[in-house]
């Protein structure tokens, strides 16, 4: 119960952070919905409920086995165990459980729980209530859709907005599905062509096709990911834009025939055909064009007779100006609160408006005027994933977090707090960080001091990546397409090597720490069974070899030597790397894991996280992540496994196909295994030439991040 109201203060606190107002009219209109389950999970879960507890509906929430303890699970007292990993995608049993509860609708939050309910099987729709409003009544008598048309199809959708004079990119969007006819029309079409799941979303079962002899295997890849996804596999073709910008428009409509557009977002900085960051109003966009969008929107969403929220996604030509149809979501999307910030309303608000048959909160003039008056909003996902392997998902426990400070023009929706666990089972987004300013430029400046405050330690998380994208020239000047991230690969993986201090304070944190826990240290030489001053001696000194963690996972950096010697209870001689820093003051403070050192040139205030012989430093704005390089003596001691002709899993993942033998030789960058984690298939390929020694996991085998997948021969030595 204690989390529950602090979930509903927290609520209020946000809603009044970000300009939204409690309207008791609003609520009067409401009275009649008292209990909603929120059939999704993590900061969605917790975002709706924020709104129902603003407006005193008692929420119910849905868990799984691995969500246990996480912070959406216990924000409620009325929380129910699905169980099994996957049953978030189980459309039956959350209307089971719905009736159950007594729960008079079922809000999906803006996700896969939607894809269910909605898209995934639309026969759901008959048995709920007011379906197209976005709250979903899980009673059978009185039921009523809203939607003439059912947009839960692409390539149905494709054909309604055409009739609708809704412009829509060339493509194949009919049943035959027979591989060798689907290539005929990617022919016809023209590469590069895009291969979409039907019932797709999140950039899940999409593959770029660019040549005709890939084709046969991106269309297996997507079939693969879109059966384990959405469990259906049928696919549609389209023409591929080579310089093409994602731009959407969150619609909303009522049931009296009132229709707006809130504005537009640009969502071209994406990888893998998922968002990273979303900005609302989009760059460089003529006011024709921008109004022309907003009405083919707005017609999209009245040709099938739409309620509730929506979103209409266009893809723009960057060449020509030109925009196309791509697909409707019935449903908010995750980049929902930086429409919010340049509006100023609670949508979740509006959605409870017209679920209970309200007009909507404003009209299009009001709703534009707004726009003009609140200047620039950007988002940015925090996603646990690491950049510099092709944005592959990382899981584990948050060790550490640390979040900017949330105000009126700062705001932080997130699932997680210091001590759970992402899991490998889910989308691996932390949480979202949302600016406002009243500029595009004022805003990119907010996002990158709110990121330097920005601290998470355990999984690696694409923070570092999304601050380098801040100062990036063409994204700072708002020339963005989808891809960017590749066409500006140089500039936003470039390595920046730590400085001397970072190694000298991760160094200081590591004596001061075993100080403090008078503890045996098997990373330090020699091995000590305590560090302290001694007024024996009058000093001591220990020496420690330092490893910047590979950010790619390849290579053998060098080790940087750091020597500590300590000349008074707080005070120290610090040489990295042959560079002395003479009478260093240093304190480490436990509770808030900071260092506060005073060097002859400078103060330095770290933040200093170990685990085990991995330290992650906060310094600055920026992240350090180094690791200890073991002595030869503990290796031994300890049986570390030679690992050097191994291919390792990057992370927790579920091995579902196998493409090698042993005894096969193999090129470099060949298909060695197919792995699965968190919804996406990620093929592991060979980093150089060699030959099999040993397949280690076969598929449907569950490994953990580092173990070995397969064994190559050792190279023959050179004569």
């Amino acid at each position: 119960m204690r989390a529950f109201r602090k979930s509903t203060h927290l609520s209020r606190q946000l809603l009044a952070s970000n300009g939204i107002r409690y309207n008791s009219t609003a609520a009067q209109a409401n009275k009649s919905l008292t209990s909603v389950l929120i059939a999704n999970r993590g900061e969605i879960a917790l975002r709706v409920g924020r709104t129902a507890s603003e407006y005193g509906i008692r929420t119910t929430t849905l868990y799984t086995d691995p969500d246990a303890r996480s912070q959406h699970a216990l924000s409620s007292p009325y929380a129910v165990n699905l169980g099994d990993p996957s049953a978030y995608l189980d459309g039956d049993r959350i209307i089971q459980i719905a009736k159950e509860q007594g729960c008079q609708g079922i809000h999906p939050g803006y996700g896969f729980a939607d894809l269910v309910l909605v898209e995934r099987e639309p026969y759901v729709c008959k048995k709920m209530y007011g379906s197209w409003s976005n709250l979903y009544r899980p009673t059978v008598a009185g039921h009523r859709v809203h939607g003439k048309q059912e947009l839960t199809l692409r390539s149905e959708s494709k054909n309604i907005m055409t009739k609708a004079g809704v412009p829509c990119i060339p493509g194949y969007h009919g049943s035959n599905q027979d591989p060798e006819y689907l290539k005929s029309e990617a022919a016809n079409i023209g590469y590069p062509v895009l291969l979409k799941a039907v019932k797709g979303g999140g950039g899940k079962g999409m593959r770029i096709v660019n040549t005709e002899q890939e084709f046969f295997d991106q269309l297996a890849s997507a079939k693969s990911e879109a059966r384990n996804s959405f469990g259906d596999e049928v696919m549609l073709v389209e023409k591929y834009i080579t310089t093409p910008r994602h731009i959407e428009v969150q619609v909303f409509a009522d049931k009296h025939g009132n229709c707006v557009a809130l504005g537009e977002r640009d969502c071209s900085i994406q990888r893998r055909h998922q968002k990273v960051l979303e900005e609302s109003p989009a760059p460089h966009l003529k006011e024709d064009i921008r109004q022309d969008i907003w009405e083919k929107a707005r017609q999209a969403a009245l040709a099938v007779g739409y309620e509730g929220a929506g979103t209409v996604e266009f893809i723009f030509d960057n060449d020509t100006g030109e925009f196309f149809f791509m697909e409707m979501n019935t449903r908010l999307q995750v980049e929902h609160p930086v429409t919010e910030m340049v509006t100023g309303e609670d949508l979740v608000r509006w959605q409870l408006i017209v679920a209970e048959g309200g007009k909507l909160p404003l009209t299009q003039q009001e709703i534009e005027q707004r726009i003009s008056e609140r200047g620039h909003a950007i988002e940015a996902r925090i996603y646990a994933e690491n950049p510099d392997m092709n944005f592959i998902p990382d899981s584990g426990k948050l060790l550490h977090l640390r979040t900017p400070t949330p105000t009126s023009t700062v705001r932080i929706d997130s699932g997680f707090i210091a001590g759970d666990e992402v899991s490998s089972h889910y989308d691996p987004m932390i949480s979202k960080l949302i600016v406002q300013g009243p500029t595009r430029e004022a805003a990119i400046q907010k996002l990158r001091a709110a990121l330097e405050e920005y601290e998470v330690a355990g999984p690696i998380t694409n923070i570092e990546f999304i601050k380098r994208m801040c100062v990036s020239a063409d994204f700072v000047a708002g020339d963005v397409e989808t891809g960017y991230i590749q066409k500006h690969h140089a500039d936003l993986f470039t390595p920046q090597p730590p400085a001397p201090e970072v190694y000298a304070q991760a160094a200081l944190g590591l004596a001061l720490q075993q100080i403090s826990s008078s503890r045996g240290d098997p990373f330090s030489s020699p091995p000590i069974t305590a560090v302290g001053f001694g007024s024996g001696t009058g000093f001591q000194q220990r020496e420690f070899n330092l490893v910047e963690t590979p950010a790619d996972g390849k290579g053998d950096a060098k080790a940087t030597p750091v020597t500590i010697r300590q000349i008074a209870p707080a005070q120290f001689d610090i040489t990295v790397a042959g560079t002395t820093y003479a009478n260093v003051t240093s304190t480490f403070s436990p509770s808030s894991n900071t260092l506060a050192s005073f060097y002859p040139h400078t103060r330095l205030s770290t933040t200093f996280i170990r685990d085990e012989d991995r330290i992650t430093l906060f310094q600055q704005g920026r992240q350090y992540r180094l690791q200890l390089a073991m002595p030869e003596w503990t290796k031994k001691a300890l049986g570390v496994k030679d690992v050097t002709n191994s291919v390792l899993a990057p992370m927790p993942c579920k091995v579902l196909r196998v493409e090698v033998e042993e005894g096969q030789e193999v090129k470099k960058d060949q298909p060695l295994v197919v792995i699965e984690s968190m919804k996406m298939e990620t093929v592991i390929r060979s980093p150089v030439d060699g030959v099999v020694k040993r397949v280690v996991h076969g598929r449907g085998d569950l490994c953990k991040a580092g173990t070995a997948l397969v064994e190559f021969e050792e190279p023959e030595a050179e004569a």
